[in-house]
């Protein structure tokens, strides 16, 4: 859950998720749709897919049992080399060190220069503690996210400052990502006490059956709301039109509102209906 994703937007919904799926055997016979809904509001959607078969192969290949070594463990759907380390070292004790981004800016401030992906992996395994590889890979990464910081280092806390060698000062030689900035005109179609929504299909490359609010063709009316939804690396402007509910659009169907907390809802969807106070 905290990949890619705030951990004040992760607190809730990781005790809502446990509660739901208490254990690996749960989480395994749940139905996707079910765990979509669970992990609705995190984005990245891809990762809960990945973590439903992730436990569905725990369950089957290890009969429930969590891999204890980092080169199982990414054998598993959608755990990856930095993942892997960091629950075999911190859950099992596994001397292997874990590199994330703080992790990186560290490393290349203390050694005055800027590192590579490979060459902070190197230099990671030789400092890692064999006795307590998980203490040491959470002080790493705790260093680089409250001391070792991107733009304003507090270095005269820093308990390895006479270790480093830049000293906060290291010039950044990767370009800045560009953020794109984009349109969305939704319908907000209602009847009663139900609201018209489409389901992405299976096929779709971005949030595949996710739930939506239909794209809207006409611009011409005063939105009913205006606001601003980031993803990925896009901006987007959204606006929502208040629409007949004899307006018919291809793909979408009637649900009530007392569904809506039943069912993955696409991050820019859940937050145009909780601002026009349709969804808590």
């Amino acid at each position: 859950m905290l990949q890619q994703t705030r951990v004040a937007a992760v607190l809730d919904h990781y005790q809502r998720f446990f509660q739901q799926f208490p254990t690996v055997f749960a989480l395994a016979k749940a139905r996707e749709q079910q765990v979509l809904t669970a992990w609705s509001g995190l984005g990245y959607y891809r990762r809960a897919r990945m973590l439903h078969q992730a436990a569905k192969e725990v369950v089957r290949d290890y009969k429930g049992s969590i891999p204890k070594t980092s080169t199982k463990l990414q054998q598993l759907p959608g755990i990856g080399r930095y993942t892997a380390a960091a629950i075999a070292s911190i859950a099992f004790r596994e001397p292997v060190a874990v590199v994330d981004g703080n992790v990186e800016r560290v490393l290349s401030r203390l050694s005055g220069k800027q590192l590579g992906s490979r060459a902070c992996w190197e230099e990671a395994q030789t400092l890692v503690d064999p006795d307590r590889p998980g203490d040491f890979n959470q002080a790493m990464m705790e260093l680089g996210a409250t001391i070792c910081l991107p733009r304003s280092p507090v270095c005269g806390s820093c308990p390895i400052k006479r270790h480093c060698s830049a000293r906060g000062h290291l010039a950044n030689s990767k370009p800045r990502a560009t953020q794109n900035r984009a349109q969305r005109h939704l319908a907000l179609v209602r009847r009663e006490n139900a609201i018209l929504l489409r389901q992405r299909s299976r096929s779709e490359s971005v949030m595949p059956r996710l739930w939506d609010l239909p794209e809207y063709a006409e611009s011409t009316l005063e939105p009913v709301l205006r606001l601003k939804h980031s993803i990925m690396n896009t901006d987007y402007d959204v606006r929502v039109y208040a629409a007949e509910s004899q307006l018919q659009l291809t793909g979408t169907k009637w649900v009530s509102l007392s569904r809506l907390t039943t069912i993955p809802l696409t991050g820019m969807s859940r937050k145009v209906l909780r601002r026009l106070n349709l969804l808590q």
